[in-house]
């Protein structure tokens, strides 16, 4: 299935006019999809030290940007305006979250790992274990 969205995600990409399709918007939702769950990567490990870029996630990404629309959120006194939304299910994915620690949708983050005040972007994958510390950017 991967294989298809890929080949699907690759000419959208070469032709951005088919975005203006459902069925085009609806294959880089798929991908967002699929990101989000953690079933594909923008890079994967083949072994220590050697790893694969897999474009045709980034450029998901890319198209996700040009597709989704801006959204006004609030976080108790504070507003944002974006157009990625946060994640906001991390008790029902065992993921301890300290404010203000930022999860973007799009970003993976595997039950047991903890957020401190951070930010995950979009196309991030955070492993079981990892403390993501105070002030980075993932």
């Amino acid at each position: 299935m991967s294989a298809e969205l890929e080949q699907k995600i690759n000419a959208l990409y070469a032709d951005r006019d088919q975005l203006q399709h459902p069925e085009a918007k609806e294959a880089v939702r798929q991908a967002m999809q699929k990101l989000n769950a953690g079933e594909i990567r923008v890079a994967s490990q083949n072994g220590p030290g050697d790893w694969q870029v897999n474009a045709w996630v980034k450029k998901a990404i890319l198209l996700y940007f040009g597709i989704a629309e801006m959204r006004s959120y609030q976080s108790g006194d504070l507003s944002y305006y974006d157009k990625i939304d946060p994640r906001l299910d991390h008790a029902e994915r065992g993921v301890r979250v300290v404010p203000p620690a930022v999860c973007r949708y799009g970003a993976y983050v595997e039950k047991g790992a903890i957020l401190m005040p951070s930010y995950v972007n979009i196309g991030a994958y955070v492993a079981t274990g990892t403390m993501v510390d105070t002030w980075a950017t993932v």
